[in-house]
């Protein structure tokens, strides 16, 4: 796997979001608010979901651009792979 100059970002994102579940947990056991509850959830998954589309997008700039004009890979190939990513956006 190549890393990029994004993921220290991404990790930053998806660590924050890995703390913010954990204190869902805990609000859960506290028995806090259902309400309150699916609002910090909400905040979560759009925290992964930034995360995920910076990820994808980051594959599409470098790797998928890189592999088009270097010739790495084959236009079938690159297309297939882009394809395949468009299902996570």
């Amino acid at each position: 796997m190549t890393v990029h100059a994004s993921h220290p970002e991404i990790i930053k994102r998806l660590k924050r979001a890995e703390g913010h579940l954990r204190g869902i947990v805990g609000m859960l056991a506290e028995g806090r608010g259902c309400l309150e509850v699916a609002q910090q959830l909400q905040a979560v998954e759009r925290a992964v979901a930034n995360a995920k589309k910076a990820l994808v997008q980051d594959h599409i700039d470098h790797c998928l651009d890189e592999a088009v004009r270097d010739g790495s890979r084959s236009p079938g190939e690159t297309i297939r792979e882009f394809r395949e990513l468009c299902k996570y956006l």
